[in-house]
């Protein structure tokens, strides 16, 4: 959530923001109302010290045993307003509190401006896409040839887009998880957590998926919980509300998730298999840090996840997300995206993001910044949080770049301790 005196005071630069993010935000109503909102808070102010000196007047008057009740009229006149004006001023911030929920981060000024993903720049790439003797397949077809992945069963247990994974395959997804948990841990120094998978509306709205993507969600309706669509929902969350050390900071989490989008609008949209389905499993990371090192974070940030992606010898490029294609709550982020040869095309398997102050305002996470003199001041923190990596997809580049003539999938190096020294996954394995 942006600040409204920030707002106030930059109202060009957020409306270009609106409009570089194609949100529609009437923010002119937001600007109008804090107006009327301050004017009334000048007259209540006002009134209250007019009642105060009649209420000292009528003091005086009962002490000298004069009569007082012209002027006890007269602070019954000023309660009544100043009852009328504190209930115009609950529902004009009930209002603003709706209104400044649609107003979108602001997009760092390196982020380049664009409609949507045609204007993403591609800042690096790694890796040349493997040359095939024979013509590559798709995963859905390595899948159901292999008996690793069956669609139609997931189907029929629950809905399109849920894919059931069977024998190899899902040790594969399991084995992937434990790599990934392993890595962030161990090596990146990340604090492992394993989160609920269901949320309340307020952690929602504390990251920003509500109320803007509430028709991508699944909602448990008696509760008002929501399945998450994604770890970055209730690792942000975890010190929400409270008062963070300076030395306790940077705070990384890592925490492995199943996730849940109902992906509404989407379906015939590059939707085969398992590049866009409504459950899928992710390592997720999200940092708290502080302000003057959020950018140096996200960068440390994209390495850990690219990292994954390099182990497991896949061919990748880095996108910077133009306007138009970064998230509601995004400051900048980057898209790591692999080559799937069956298919043809790149697929984001990663996205590493900073908030800034964004969602830390919502969620009212700060720190205790020390200063000279002891003096112990609060700020909001920076939240970032990137995948590392999405299973769906990243098992998509895995099948494909791997897979042999013969049908057989050949498995990255640093997944065979994971698969019990298996080397392949062939068919009846």
């Amino acid at each position: 959530m942006l600040d409204l005196k920030f707002i106030r005071e930059n109202a060009e630069k957020v409306k270009q923001a609106i409009k570089d993010k194609k949100e529609k935000v009437d923010l002119d109503e937001i600007l109008k109302l804090d107006e009327i909102r301050r004017k009334v808070i000048s007259r209540v102010e006002k009134l209250k010290s007019e009642k105060n000196v009649v209420s000292r007047e009528i003091g005086d008057l009962l002490r000298q045993k004069k009569k007082a009740e012209k002027k006890i009229d007269e602070t019954k006149k000023l309660t009544d307003e100043i009852k009328s004006l504190d209930n115009k001023l609950l529902k004009i911030a009930e209002r603003l509190d709706t209104l400044l929920l649609t107003v979108p981060n602001i997009p760092h000024e390196s982020v380049p401006v664009g409609a949507g993903s045609d204007s993403n720049k591609v800042v690096k790439s790694r890796g040349e896409p493997r040359r095939f003797d024979f013509k590559p397949l798709t995963h859905m077809d390595l899948a159901d040839s292999l008996g690793i992945i069956d669609f139609a069963r997931g189907a029929k247990i629950t809905g399109r887009a849920f894919p059931l994974y069977i024998g190899q395959g899902a040790r594969l997804e399991r084995a992937l998880i434990n790599f990934m948990l392993d890595l962030h841990t161990g090596k990146h120094g990340y604090i492992e957590v394993f989160p609920p998978y269901l949320v309340n509306r307020a952690s929602m709205i504390n990251t920003g998926q509500l109320p803007k993507l509430e028709d991508d969600m699944y909602r448990l309706r008696r509760d008002d919980y929501f399945l998450i669509p994604t770890g970055e929902v209730p690792l942000t969350n975890i010190n929400a509300g409270e008062i963070l050390e300076e030395k306790d900071l940077p705070r990384s989490y890592a925490a492995y998730t199943a996730c849940f989008r109902r992906e509404a609008g989407s379906y015939g949209k590059n939707t085969v298999g398992l590049t866009r389905v409504h459950q899928f499993n992710k390592v997720e990371l999200v940092k708290l840090v502080k302000p003057e090192s959020s950018y140096e974070e996200l960068e440390k940030l994209l390495v850990d996840a690219e990292e994954i992606v390099q182990l497991l010898g896949l061919p990748y490029r880095i996108s910077l997300l133009s306007t138009g294609d970064l998230s509601f709550a995004g400051t900048k982020c980057y898209d790591i995206e692999t080559w799937a040869p069956g298919l043809e095309r790149y697929l984001e398997i990663s996205s590493c993001s900073n908030f800034e102050d964004f969602q830390a305002r919502r969620a009212n996470i700060k720190y205790r910044r020390d200063t000279e003199y002891g003096i112990r001041n609060t700020e909001y923190v920076h939240t970032l949080n990137g995948s590392g990596v999405a299973l769906a997809r990243t098992v998509i580049a895995l099948l494909e770049n791997y897979q042999n003539k013969d049908g057989s999938i050949t498995i990255p190096e640093v997944l065979c301790p994971y698969m019990d020294g298996m080397e392949k996954i062939e068919k009846n394995k």
